[in-house]
């Protein structure tokens, strides 16, 4: 009887040790804020430079490698399919996809190979187009995917998901209606990155945490770009100087919205089922003589217990890398270059935000004209609108832009195509409602305290 107690203390203090060093590696990396120079950056983003600098001038050329293999092998397997993919579960949710996925996928194969070779049509591999995906933002990803999808279990997998949901869900589900465990989304995205949300996210889903209606709920609000991202929005814009108000003002419309979105269609409509009948869902209920505290701490120190180095970072992590580069790149460029390609050489943008300028006259901002294209270009590309809006002489129009641009939040240049590339049951119709809907409710907000600042 006492090997076995002594057994079972053994056990229960490495699981005790597994959370907390474990959990406390995951926090470190993507949520603590470290200096770098004159730059305040997470960790895992410094790991990312690292290797964009490591790889340097070969980095464009492994993409499009990555992009050209996966258009092959889905061709392939949609043509022939063969036993060596269809046969093995990774491989055939990786290559075997549906129609839709099919064609964005070869088109980004073809996108690439034009803006690689800088062949075919200008308006595809233009800087402005495909060579700004290729050269600015496919790179970061790159980099990040690979640190981020190591990583991730860290965060999932030793009990930290488990501890923060049993002490937030008091806050979380009666005013968003989501666990406790959504809380982890948020922080990530906020001080890391809104694509290592969209990440953890679709991860909880797959895995049965989160039902349809929660994962399409947090990808599409709690998927906030980072401190870092908003800093660069507002200096593109001249009004650096005015950082604090501004990240105040989004903070107070972003949370505003995460409120009432998700109550109108179509985040509304979507399902409380799981992914494959897969519940894994926490239980939210504290069993009597509990107190939050001590019953996130059991249901934590139960998940270190099943959890190991070596079967959920590095094999699972390795997964995630793969499955994050030949899933995911290709869709962010086929989608980001469309969508930078209809702002740049079309009149889209134009017509879509003319309904917006009564809306903004009535709000008193000057220069309603000019600033109506640019609210609906951010649908695009999240730095658009502040590019678009350098002729604008008002301080305040210029803020009011800025400001909006971050709280629409879903942009088809990297989080809308991260969506769509996911497994979060979204459509980009969908995606693009809810762009409108968070539009015309942060609008009025942030325009409100514009003329309070201003």
């Amino acid at each position: 009887m006492s090997i076995s107690a002594n057994n079972k203390d053994y056990s229960y203090i490495l699981a005790v040790i597994k959370f907390l060093v474990f959990s406390s590696l995951g926090i470190f990396l993507f949520m603590i804020p470290i200096t770098k120079g004159e730059e305040v950056v997470i960790p895992v983003a410094t790991l990312s430079t690292y290797v964009q600098e490591a790889l340097g001038q070969s980095l464009p050329y492994i993409i499009t490698i990555i992009i050209v293999v996966t258009a092959f092998f889905t061709i392939v397997t949609k043509a022939l399919k063969p036993k060596f993919i269809v046969k093995n579960n990774f491989l055939n949710s990786l290559f075997n996809v549906n129609n839709i996925w099919f064609i964005i996928r070869v088109l980004g194969g073809i996108f690439i190979i034009c803006t690689m070779f800088q062949i075919g049509p200008k308006a595809i591999w233009s800087e402005n187009t495909g060579g700004m995906i290729l050269s600015d933002l496919l790179p970061i990803l790159f980099s990040v995917f690979l640190f981020a999808g190591l990583f991730l279990p860290l965060l999932l997998n030793f009990g930290l998901l488990e501890f923060v949901g049993s002490l937030l869900v008091k806050i979380m589900r009666p005013i968003f209606n989501l666990p406790g465990s959504a809380a982890i989304d948020c922080i990530a995205s906020w001080l890391g990155d809104g694509t290592i949300g969209v990440l953890l996210t679709s991860k909880q889903y797959v895995d049965g945490y989160y039902t349809e209606r929660e994962a399409c709920v947090i990808g599409t609000t709690f998927s906030l770009v980072s401190i870092t991202f908003s800093i660069v929005v507002i200096d593109t814009v001249g009004l650096s100087h005015m950082f604090l108000p501004f990240y105040l003002s989004v903070t107070f419309a972003g949370l505003v919205a995460a409120i009432l979105v998700p109550k109108l269609p179509p985040l509304s409509t979507k399902k409380d089922i799981y992914y494959n009948n897969t519940n894994k869902s926490m239980e939210e209920l504290l069993p009597e003589g509990y107190t939050p505290f001590k019953f996130g701490l059991e249901k934590a120190i139960d998940k270190a217990k099943s959890s190991s180095l070596k079967k959920d970072v590095f094999t699972k992590g390795t997964l995630n890398v793969v499955d994050m580069w030949f899933g995911v790149i290709p869709v962010v460029m086929a989608v980001g270059t469309i969508a930078l390609m209809l702002a740049e050489y079309t009149p889209l943008f134009q017509i879509l935000g003319l309904p917006f300028i009564p809306i903004l006259k009535l709000l008193q901002i000057p220069e309603a004209a000019a600033a109506s294209s640019t609210l609906v270009a951010g649908f695009a590309d999240m730095l658009l609108p502040s590019i678009m809006s350098g002729g604008i002489q008002s301080d305040m129009t210029r803020f009011i832009i800025a400001a909006t641009s971050i709280t629409q939040l879903i942009y088809l240049s990297e989080v809308g195509a991260l969506l769509l590339g996911s497994k979060i049951p979204v459509n980009i119709k969908e995606l693009f409602i809810i762009f409108i809907e968070r539009t015309l409710i942060t609008l009025p907000i942030i325009s409100i305290i514009a003329h309070f600042i201003f």
